[in-house]
């Protein structure tokens, strides 16, 4: 009697789901890929065999890998732009949004590496296939959400400097912990959360008056 053959649990595909649920899975599916394979190493077939799916079923979400980029890139953009939004509409001066803001966008970061290096740590051929339109879109609508809370604060006197430098100077700031943090994970990091705030708490001492 013949064995019977043992299936590849990936190379079994799974029953059609809900159209949300099912994209939901490429996409996460994708950013592991994007960033284990790179942008150019990263196929259609490898995301779909990912998610258990035909390429051809995953041609009905998406048309190509260009359009999984960008729509990973618009969630992370729309995640951190809601968080702003939220804090907006809480009570508080300028410099207690501001400090808001920063930690919402650290977090994100730390829970969501590899979106975030999708949107925020892209080479040329990744800004061109996908990444770069929706930073143009979104992205530049989250920057100056945070800064116009950086001009209030302008406004009322509290910046050394001007509010253009400064809202880049605390962005540069925010990316560089995140950007490291997940890309230097041997690197022996104090607590996070210690490093985190005094990084702000530095920054704020440096660029605003007391």
């Amino acid at each position: 009697m013949t064995a019977p053959a043992v299936l590849n649990p990936r190379s079994q595909r799974k029953p059609k789901g809900e159209g949300h649920a099912r994209r939901a899975e490429i996409l996460a599916a994708a950013e592991r890929i994007f960033v284990e394979h790179g942008y150019e190493g990263a196929t259609i077939r490898k995301i779909a065999d990912e998610v258990g799916l035909s390429s051809t079923a995953l041609y009905m979400h998406f048309a190509e890998k260009g359009e999984i980029l960008h729509e990973i890139c618009r969630q992370a953009f729309a995640t951190l732009m809601a968080a702003n939004e939220d804090i907006l509409a809480e009570p508080g001066d300028p410099e207690v949004r501001l400090k808001r803001m920063l930690s919402a966008y650290i977090a994100f970061g730390f829970a969501n590496p590899n979106a975030y290096r999708l949107a925020y740590m892209t080479r040329p051929v990744e800004l061109r296939d996908g990444a770069q339109s929706a930073a143009r879109e979104l992205g530049h609508e989250l920057f100056r959400s945070f800064e116009q809370v950086v001009e209030a604060a302008a406004a009322g006197g509290r910046l050394k400097g001007d509010a253009a430098t400064t809202a880049q100077a605390l962005w540069a700031g925010a990316h560089g912990v995140v950007s490291l943090m997940i890309t230097k994970p041997y690197f022996d990091w104090v607590a996070p959360e210690r490093l985190v705030d005094t990084l702000l708490d530095g920054l704020f001492a440096g660029l605003m008056r007391p």
